[in-house]
C-alpha cells in the first residue's frame, strides 16, 4: 500500500537551548510559590496559633471543643482536660480538642 499513499516521516527538530529548557520549568517554580505562601504558610500559622492556645489552658478557662461542647475547665492534664458541662456533669476531653477559648461568663449568658 505503500504505492498509493507515501509515508510521513518528521522532520527533525532544532536542538533545545539552556535557556528553553530552563523556561520550561519556570510555571511549575511559580505555582510551588503560589502554593506556598497561598497555602503553606497560612496553615503552618493556625498550627502554631492552636499550639499555643492549647499550652495556654488554665483551669477556669471557658472552652469549646471541635465536637460542640462548651464547658468550664476544672482540671489540666499533660493530654487530657476536665470539663465541666453542666452541673455534677465533667467529661474529659484531649487537649487537642480544644478549637477555641470563650471570654468568661459566656456560660453564664447562655
Amino acid at each position: 500500500m505503500g504505492y498509493l499513499i507515501s509515508d510521513a516521516w518528521a522532520q527533525a527538530g532544532a536542538p533545545a537551548t539552556t535557556q528553553e529548557s530552563m523556561l520550561g520549568f519556570l510555571p511549575l517554580v511559580v505555582l510551588f510559590v503560589v502554593f506556598y505562601f497561598f497555602l503553606i504558610r497560612p496553615q503552618m500559622r493556625r498550627q502554631k496559633e492552636h499550639q499555643q492556645l492549647v499550652k495556654s489552658l488554665s483551669k477556669g478557662d471557658e472552652i469549646v471543643t471541635t465536637g460542640g461542647l462548651l464547658g468550664r475547665v476544672t482540671e489540666v492534664g499533660d493530654h487530657f482536660l476536665k470539663l465541666e458541662i453542666a452541673k455534677d456533669a465533667e467529661v474529659w476531653v484531649q487537649r487537642q480538642a480544644v478549637s477555641a477559648v470563650m471570654p468568661k461568663g459566656t456560660i453564664k449568658e447562655l
